[in-house]
């Protein structure tokens, strides 16, 4: 293939978007005014100057992006299937009562435990047609009830995904559902994973391993699926030092921070994905440098908690990408998560020192594109756009007058642009939103489902977890 707007042979295509301002995260050619993309077989085939195209390429479609913003597909690195039907939920229930905590123990995993496998298909679908309508295509599931269920769901939205079981051999207080004897839970996994394979390029959805907390899985559990890990070429999603009870239960235990003890039983290492990451001190930062760990940023809800490292852990080459960590935190949309984490990082980390743009907006954006395709081992094939990658395209409208003048793409895609400016989503070279709105499902008939299961789900979580 000739190099992109060099020149060259004729270039055929199933579809050709022309006429966008092309946001690349390619570092080679990371803007093209009035640019082109030409799409044939789910891959991007060329890029280049929309004059240009006119000339080379003979498509069989061609999608007039004139005034949008091209962007390759947001990815959401620690996302929670199961919790699509908790938005706002929490907060409800806490003006009605005083909440117990932690809130992960005594409602999140409360609720997922009366899911049925049709309310996890169900939640998969609403979860993952609200991902792609503001913009993210691709998403790492922390682990959840039913992951066949969500696959299910992936293939049927267009999304681009990694399932994960919800996983916990021991802890006090767990609904029975959710808690396995170590052996099933390592064999469930594994299932799991030879079930659909590890990764999310070759049929747009595979599995991982995962493991909840420390708190409730046994060290034989940890062991086993570092081993199960490596048999498999499987990565393990995790949550890791996102809570101080968390610190002080390692220490109690084994006189050890979390990080630090995971490196004693000899657990990390490049195919561990740590979501949250917040409380780790210098020493534990060092260790997923050392180890290659990588991380997952949430910001929506990060921030509660502590100051997450970012600006330092990116210094240490930790591979780190952006996450909503489901809609339990209120949005889902990765554009919201960027200008939260530029504010909220350049206050701690730069403000009080009077260091300007600690964390620029550009870098925020490429955390939330080429970033988290690195943190999940898939910047390969995903993350920018560039020929020979999966075509997962972004087109956004700056035309709103909040968005006018744009002088800069970048700084606009970065700063302006949210979910609701998203107009069209391309995953695997598909046309899955065209003009804002789905094109795999009804969402008519999404919302009568909807209306019809949430009174009765919500009966039961409220009768499980005593909130009623």
């Amino acid at each position: 293939m000739t190099a992109a707007g060099s020149g060259g042979p004729a270039v055929t295509a199933d579809l050709l978007i022309t006429g966008a301002d092309l946001v690349t995260m390619d570092a080679a050619r990371p803007l093209v005014h009035d640019g082109a993309i030409a799409v044939r077989a789910g891959q991007i085939s060329w890029i280049g100057p929309a004059s240009e195209a006119r000339d080379r390429v003979q498509a069989a479609r061609t999608l007039d992006a004139a005034g949008r913003i091209a962007l390759p597909g947001l990815v959401d690195t620690h996302f929670h299937t199961g919790q699509q039907l908790l938005r706002g939920k929490i907060i409800e229930l806490a003006k009605r009562r005083q909440l117990r905590l932690p809130i992960w123990r005594n409602y999140l995993i409360p609720f997922e435990s009366v899911l049925t496998e049709e309310d996890v298909y169900l939640s998969g679908q609403l979860a993952y047609a609200n991902a792609l309508r503001v913009g993210t295509t691709c998403f790492a599931e922390a682990g959840g009830p039913h992951p066949d269920q969500m696959a299910r769901a992936a293939l049927d939205t267009g999304i681009r995904g990694l399932v994960a079981l919800s996983t916990m051999d021991t802890g006090d207080g767990l609904p029975p559902s959710m808690r396995f004897s170590t052996r099933e839970a390592i064999d469930r996994n594994v299932a799991l994973v030879k079930a659909w394979g590890t990764s999310a390029t070759q049929r747009r959805v595979g599995a991982w391993l995962a493991l909840r907390q420390l708190l409730v899985c046994s060290r034989d559990l940890w062991e086993a699926f570092r081993d199960a890990a490596d048999d498999l070429g499987a990565r393990i999603h995790i949550h890791l030092a996102e809570g101080t009870y968390e610190v002080e239960y390692a220490a109690e235990q084994w006189g050890l921070r979390p990080a630090e003890y995971l490196d004693a039983i000899g657990f990390l290492g490049p195919r561990v994905h740590a979501a949250h990451s917040i409380l780790l001190s210098a020493g534990e930062i060092d260790l997923y440098a050392r180890h290659q760990v990588s991380a997952a940023h949430c910001p929506l809800g990060n921030f509660i908690i502590g100051v997450p490292k970012v600006p330092q852990m990116r210094r240490r080459g930790i591979r780190i990408g952006l996450g909503t960590d489901g809609a339990a935190s209120g949005s889902i949309d990765l554009f919201e998560a960027i200008r939260v984490s530029w504010v909220a990082l350049q206050s701690h980390h730069g403000t009080p020192w009077h260091v300007r743009n600690v964390m620029p907006l550009e870098d925020l954006l490429r955390m939330a594109t080429l970033g988290g395709a690195e943190a999940l081992g898939l910047d390969a094939q995903i993350g920018s756009l560039e020929p020979g990658k999966k075509a997962d395209i972004v087109l956004a409208s700056p035309r709103h007058l909040d968005l006018q003048p744009v002088y800069d793409p970048v700084f606009t895609a970065a700063r302006g642009i949210t979910g609701r400016d998203v107009e069209s989503v391309i995953v695997d070279g598909e046309v899955v939103v065209a003009d804002g709105a789905m094109t795999t499902l009804d969402e008519t008939e999404l919302r009568a489902r909807l209306a019809e299961r949430w009174p009765v789900i919500m009966e039961r979580f409220e009768s499980a977890t005593g909130a009623r």
